[in-house]
């Protein structure tokens, strides 16, 4: 599997400096939130039409890499 967490950034001036989906205003946590709750990958792509399949993995990669206690390094 690829590892897609540069599609992950961090900008101290949008959304509070959380982790966010290429620069959108999508945060990671949105997403993850709506697999969490159940949301299908297409429903998800329905509802963020701007987001990509990839853009999904890479917030499961983020959470699996946080969760093991790594600092992710993404871009700005």
């Amino acid at each position: 599997m690829p590892n897609l967490l540069g599609r992950i950034t961090f900008n101290p001036k949008q959304c509070g400096g959380r982790p966010c989906i290429r620069s959108m205003r999508i945060r990671v946590s949105d997403v993850l939130d709506m697999l969490a709750g159940g949301a299908s990958r297409q429903e998800i792509l329905r509802d963020f039409p701007d987001l990509e399949d990839d853009d999904i993995t890479a917030a499961l990669q983020y959470a699996a890499a946080v969760s093991r206690g790594h600092t992710v390094n993404a871009a700005e």
